[in-house]
Order: structure tokens, then sequence, then C-alpha cells
């Protein structure tokens, strides 16, 4: 049965209608530039690749790894920050990017997504299809499979939720206990048998249960079959302000004072129906070799006194703050807005990037003492990088508006902090690496290098992947990896893994495991 009406096109498309997937060896002229993806710590080197260009084909790509007794990795994007697709011990690759379709499904009456297609390919197509729109990130590169699956916000999550907020239904390839592979669809209907595999994929991350091959997305509150009443409507335009802080003229206690009242503003504004839950602010705090303290705010323009309000947010960051910063302000239209914000895909364009990101999330306010040691780790004379920075970014708002249980990805933070650090040279990676493991082990020093979620802490962020939570050299709080990312969540989701990937087929070095997880010897 076909339930996205453009599915048909697949009888006039050989690539879509084959069975068998491309396949790319070490011999093919394709097979390096696979190789590799975003990241180049990690270069790949499976026995061969494969390209589906249908869910039929990824499923056919499945059943035969595991009838080789191969161990099988999918990708769509490629934009994961550690080696769960390119690990050594990979021997298939199943790369989805050729699936990029968007488009509207009668049947289902929800729009469906590939999993290989980009946020800026979703964002794009939705907006300029239908009106409508996803909240979901501004890295126009990263896939749908894992920023979806992963529990994906954006810009607009304040104002619209999670993207997994509006997940209606996902498809994915799974394998059973007699290695029998199949391909599952599982909504978040009540009545549906699956729905507990709908569920995993709201927050549980890619790479854990199968391969996602395409999501359904429909609001919950959606009534109606017109698309366009479907899915949330972005704002018709931004105000938008660009704020900068050099360096040079800023202070140890300027920066704690400055940090502080972005995060202090964000805190006491991110509650559920806050009349400033539209006003968007990312401060990125760059180390000082690097470039300057830089904002991005952005409100909706027809929001009511959005110009005002935004004036008073700037205003607000200022206070006991000595340096007064450089601000350009303008209003674009969604569309243009939401590509300004943006971060290319930096995967063929960064050529040789290498990086390392982590992540905690906040319910309260880093205190003055953390936010003096963040000053110090990025104004040290002994390091130098061309990109390495903490972000502190708005979250909260209608996120918090759903309990936690519902989805697999944890509510209740009002704000995100993201470390990363990229540089090209492989021989420049311990200097890199250990900037970004000490800055991040001494923010979080009282509570055993991690944030131990807490009255201040909230945990961390499985789309910003960081294997080092589970490393006790860098984790020495007692507190395993899955209680940062999951929480109370991880029992729910040990038991969708013993139930849909009872023989540990789909994994990774922070997948989810159940009580009895078969090792790749044993089936």
């Amino acid at each position: 049965m076909k339930h996205d009406v453009s599915y048909g096109e697949e009888e006039n498309n050989p690539a879509r209608s084959a069975p068998v997937s491309t396949l790319v060896t070490p011999d093919d002229i394709r097979y390096d530039n696979l190789c590799h993806a975003y990241n180049y710590r990690f270069i790949a080197q499976p026995d061969y690749f494969r390209l589906a260009h249908s869910p039929q084909q990824a499923e056919e790509a499945v059943r035969e790894a595991v009838a080789a007794g191969k161990r099988i990795t999918v990708r769509s994007g490629g934009h994961c920050g550690e080696d769960f697709v390119a690990a050594p011990d990979v021997q298939v690759i199943l790369d989805l990017s050729p699936m990029s379709r968007v488009d509207f499904d009668r049947e289902r009456n929800a729009f469906v997504v590939e999993a290989g297609a980009s946020v800026g390919t979703m964002i794009d197509a939705l907006f300029r299809r239908w009106g409508v729109t996803v909240p979901v990130g501004f890295c126009m590169g990263v896939g749908a499979g894992g920023h979806i699956s992963g529990g994906g916000y954006g810009p607009l999550s304040r104002m619209l939720g999670l993207s997994v907020d509006h997940l209606y239904a996902v498809e994915v390839v799974v394998v059973d206990q007699d290695r029998n592979v199949s391909t599952v669809v599982a909504t978040r209907e009540e009545s549906d048998p699956n729905r507990d595999l709908w569920w995993a994929h709201t927050g549980g991350g890619g790479g854990n249960f199968g391969v996602i091959t395409r999501y359904w997305m429909r609001s919950q509150e959606a009534s109606g079959t017109d698309p366009a009443g479907l899915l949330p409507r972005p704002p018709g335009a931004l105000d938008i302000a660009e704020v900068s802080w050099p360096w040079d003229r800023l202070t140890e206690a300027d920066f704690v004072r400055l940090t502080g009242n972005f995060m202090d503003w964000q805190l006491a504004n991110s509650a559920p129906g806050s009349p400033n839950a539209d006003l968007y602010a990312l401060l990125d705090c760059l180390h000082r070799s690097a470039g300057n303290i830089t904002l991005h705010a952005q409100v909706p323009v027809e929001a009511p006194d959005s110009g005002a309000r935004m004036d008073a947010f700037l205003e607000a960051l200022g206070v006991g703050v000595a340096t007064a910063p450089a601000v350009r302000r303008k209003s674009l239209p969604w569309l243009a807005a939401s590509q300004y914000l943006a971060v290319p895909d930096t995967g063929p364009t960064a050529i040789g990037l290498r990086c390392k990101v982590k992540s905690a999330d906040l319910r309260a306010p880093h205190s003055p003492e953390q936010r003096a040691t963040l000053y110090r780790h990025l104004t040290g004379d002994d390091y130098r990088a061309t990109y390495a920075a903490v972000e502190y970014i708005a979250y909260g708002g209608k996120v918090n508006t759903v309990p936690s249980t519902a989805t697999a990805i944890p509510r209740d933070a009002l704000l995100k902090t993201f470390y990363m650090v990229t540089w090209q040279d492989p021989a420049e990676d311990d200097r890199h690496m250990r900037w970004i493991r000490e800055l991040y082990r001494d923010m979080h020093s009282s509570t055993g290098g991690v944030p131990v979620p807490n009255d201040v802490n909230t945990g961390a962020y499985i789309n910003y992947a960081d294997v080092d939570l589970a490393d006790p050299e860098w984790n020495t709080s007692g507190v395993p990896w899955h209680a940062l990312y999951y929480g109370d969540n991880y029992p729910g989701l040990q038991e969708v893994k013993a139930r849909w990937d009872p023989l540990n087929i789909f994994h990774h070095t922070l997948s989810v495991t159940h009580p009895r997880t078969p090792t790749q010897k044993e089936w």
C-alpha cells in the first residue's frame, strides 16, 4: 500500500522502484567521498555502503547485512559528533541521504518526511508548499532521521514545542529475535500496538531500535484535512537583533554580569504562556582567540509590543556591564530570517572539519563562580582556536507543557548550554580535546564533572552526543550516562529495545541496552 501521494512516481523511477539499493565498495570512485562525513575525527571504512532510495531498499539492505552477520549502522545527514556510525568495527553503512522528499500523505492526513531530508530541505519545502513549519534547528545540513528522533528543538520551540510534539508516526526497519527483517509503522494513537516504538523515537535518539525511514508530522491539536492547518504556521516576519561585545573591553566582572543577566532574563521569561516566550535568543561566548561575545535575538514582528519588548531585553542585558555593545537591528520575512541565523551544511563545505561537542541543560542559572570559571577558560593565553565556544540558548516555554513521560526526551529545562570546538589538523586533536574536556569538567566540578540533575541542571541532550559522559575519567559523579540523557525514561527505552531490537543489531557507544543485550558474536 502506498501512503504518500507522490510515491506513485516510484514506478517511473528506476532507483526508487528497484529492490536493491546502490552498492558502493572500496574500488568505487565514490567510496572515499562517502567515508568522510561531517566530523573528520571519524573516517568510515566499511566493507561497503548501501545508498537507499526507498523504504523497500532500506529494508532489503538491512536483511542483506543481517544474513551475512555484518555489523550495520545508518546515517541520514551524517552530522554525528561521535563515532556512532563510523566506528572501526562497522562493516556496512546504510546511507539514507537519497531519501530526502517532503510531501503530504492524504491517507494518513499528515506530512511525510523521509529520513534523509535535511533540516533545510524540510523547512523550505513545508513553508513554500503549504505555509507551515516544524520547530527544528538551524543547522541546515542535519538529517531529519537523527534530528527528530533525538527530540530536535529550534528557535521556535519556546512558542511551538519540540519537533517530536508534532510527530504523528514513524516508519522503522526492525529485526526480531529470529533475525526476520520487517518494516513497521508506529503511531501516537493510544490504540496502536506499536505505540511504544513511536514513543522511543520522541527523544530516544537514532541508531538504537532500527532504521528510521520516514516520519509523519501532524500537530496534536490539528483537525480537518487542509494541509495548511495541520502543522503550525511560522511568524510572518522577525525583528532581529545582532549584538557584539569586544573581548578587549570586557573585564571578568563584566562577563560574569553579562552572562548572568542573560540567564536571569531567559529563566524569568521561560514559563509556558509567558508574554516573552516568543523572544528567542542565543548568547555565543567565543574564545578570545576566535572572536567576540555575540548575541542573536529575534521576536515576531506582528506580536504585541515586539519592538518594545526587544528593547527591554537588550537593556536588561547591559545592566551593570561597563562596556556598551555594538547593536544591529533589522526585520526579515520568516524564511529569509531562518536562513539568516542558519548554520550551513558544514560537511563537504568545511573540508577536514574535526569537532567535539558537549551540552548541559539548566533549570536555574550558573553560579557566579561557574561564570568566572568560564571566563578564565575563554580568555586563557595558553590556548588558541579558530572556533571554540560555549552557547547559552533560550529554551522552555511550550516545551514544558508536555509531561516528561509523554515523550522519551525529558522536560523541565529552561535554558540550554552547548559547548563546541572545531579544528582541522589531526596533530592538534589532543590540545583541543583537552581544552573542551577540562572546561566542561571545571564548569561542573561540584557534581563530578557532569551536569547531574539537581536544582540547577536537568542533564544533557542526546543529539549533542558526548561519550565522555560514560567515561569514569571525566564523569566521576557515579551517575550513569543514561541518567544524564534520559532521566527516569531510560527503563522505558530499555523495554522498547528488548521488544524491537532483541539481538542488539543497532548499537553504538551510547546506545540503549536491555538487561540481556547480546554481543555481535552471539547473534
